[in-house]
């Protein structure tokens, strides 16, 4: 088995910690990075500013954390764009992404909108997959993304950028949440973001992915196919328990992220199972059916 090679590599992106604070990827959108670094945030949240310029208008897309500093730099973003907040949009449910979500709302006095009225809260509207949304002098696309989450969702925008919240990362790959996650959802979520044919895909995490974003989903896909195949051909020599497999299966991954990669695993197992390709063995252990 030999991993896919990941065609970020060369592109110059920027190292990890290095993702500047503020940035604009494209004229409809303002990027603002969150102050909550961390093995699985990478450099942070991104949220993200989204208007026609000369709007005097922009939607809020994943505000992550209630941090009193992070608002202030996304104030410091509205001012620089000359535009208020007329919504509030979330990709899915994860505090990191969706912490903010109803306090920011009320701040700015704008409706949140998402996938589950839990996040959307009382006063908030639920999306429906594929619906347009016209908000600040733009259109915004609702894309069903399941698979990290139940709940997630993506966001076209008119200039072909698609916001991919966890879909996918600027680095590395992204988790699939165990139970909730899905990785026969994920597969047919990263397929419909390449049919899209997305002109850059714009992270919940990392940097933006302007060079090839259809090569990014790809490896992805091809990622996904390595990891089933290094977890069956663990458990060639017998069954193994999701810790042993990740143990051998991410040999070469920082252990900080190890946790992540169980659920992952045990997510990448309940698709084999499904597929009638392995079974349970006992105490959290399974074997080649």
């Amino acid at each position: 088995m030999t991993a896919p090679p990941d065609p970020r590599a060369g592109w110059g992106l920027p190292a990890p910690g290095a993702l500047p604070r503020t940035a604009a990827p494209e004229p409809l959108v303002t990027r603002v990075l969150a102050p909550n670094p961390s093995p699985m945030t990478l450099d942070g949240t991104n949220t993200y500013l989204v208007g026609e310029p000369g709007s005097g208008q922009a939607v809020v897309v994943d505000p992550g954390p209630d941090d009193p500093a992070h608002l202030s730099a996304v104030h410091e973003a509205l001012t620089a764009r000359d535009a208020r907040v007329v919504a509030v949009l979330v990709t899915h449910h994860h505090g990191d992404h969706a912490e903010a979500a109803q306090p920011w709302g009320r701040h700015f006095d704008a409706p949140v909108a998402a996938a589950t009225a839990a996040v959307a809260g009382p006063r908030g509207r639920v999306l429906v997959p594929g619906e347009r949304l016209r908000l600040a002098g733009t259109t915004l696309q609702v894309v069903p993304t399941p698979g990290h989450t139940a709940d997630h969702l993506a966001f076209r925008l008119d200039s072909g950028a698609v916001l991919v919240g966890d879909h996918v990362l600027g680095r590395g790959t992204s988790v699939v949440t165990h139970p909730e996650g899905d990785v026969l959802a994920y597969l047919a979520s990263l397929r419909r973001l390449h049919d899209l044919g997305p002109a850059a895909l714009y992270c919940g995490h990392g940097p933006e992915l302007t060079v090839d974003p259809g090569a990014v989903v790809e490896y992805y896909l091809a990622h996904r196919a390595y990891r089933e195949e290094q977890l069956l051909a663990a458990l060639t020599g017998g069954p193994r328990s999701v810790t042993e497999l990740v143990a051998q299966v991410y040999a070469a991954v920082p252990r900080a992220v190890w946790p992540a990669a169980a659920q992952s695993t045990r997510a990448t197992l309940a698709k084999l199972a499904v597929e009638g390709r392995v079974e349970p063995a006992g105490d959290d252990a399974v074997r080649l059916a």
